[in-house]
């Protein structure tokens, strides 16, 4: 694996929190891994600390500042909507060409294994005309699905497996275990893999859930 791509079936599904196990797991393999996030809304450039981009950061070992978060973050956007009317709050536009050639130039600079990580869901727009999963399918990079364990995970995980397989590939699915949950989370992924059955899942315990990153980083290795 040289590079995957990270997508959820909603926003705050946990897509950060995943991306981050998984550079901490990877790299206590003596792995060189890191990781990028495009695009961002919800910004506020006084708390960049309390950012998507500085939680990858700090997975990466490296400090937070306004310059490393610009590096891996150059669309940057106040407003916490999705990316298309949060720049539309700002008079900005965002393009897909220009997303796709900073991540093939981060990726190809990249010493070792690279997460792309999305923004909201697997159909998320970021333009008048395309979506995340346009982002995705541009790309050509296989696809991590981080859903939760809440009610509706089974509908909504199925939905956008559907529309992802449509335009590319699912390396794997992601349980990030959610605050409540009507059953168990195995019984969740149980009901999800018959659907899917062809496609891996891997659950993440909300606790004590270090050996479930390390198991999840080192299926991804050998990608």
């Amino acid at each position: 694996m040289k590079a995957l791509f990270v997508t959820a079936t909603g926003t705050d599904m946990g897509k950060t929190y995943v991306t981050a196990g998984i550079l901490r797991a990877l790299r206590e393999r003596g792995l060189a891994a890191g990781a990028i996030k495009p695009v961002m809304s919800g910004y506020d450039p006084a708390l960049p600390w309390d950012s998507d981009a500085a939680i990858l950061l700090a997975a990466m070992g490296k400090k937070v500042t306004a310059d490393t978060i610009a590096a891996i973050a150059p669309w940057r956007y106040a407003a916490p909507l999705s990316p298309d009317m949060a720049a539309a709050r700002e008079g900005r536009v965002l393009s897909l060409r220009d997303v796709l050639k900073f991540c093939r130039a981060a990726i190809r600079a990249a010493p070792g294994i690279v997460l792309v990580e999305g923004v909201g869901g697997a159909m998320a727009p970021l333009g008048a005309a395309f979506t995340v999963r346009d982002w995705i399918a541009n790309q050509k990079l296989p696809v991590l699905l981080v859903t939760g364990s809440y009610l509706g995970a089974i509908s909504h995980t199925l939905t956008a497996a559907e529309a992802l397989l449509r335009r590319g590939e699912i390396a794997a699915i992601v349980m990030s275990e959610s605050a409540t949950s009507p059953a168990p989370p195995e019984e969740t992924a149980a009901a999800i893999t018959r659907f899917l059955p062809g496609i891996a899942l891997h659950i993440i315990p909300r606790h004590l859930n270090n050996l479930s990153f390390r198991n999840l980083a080192g299926f991804l290795a050998g990608l």
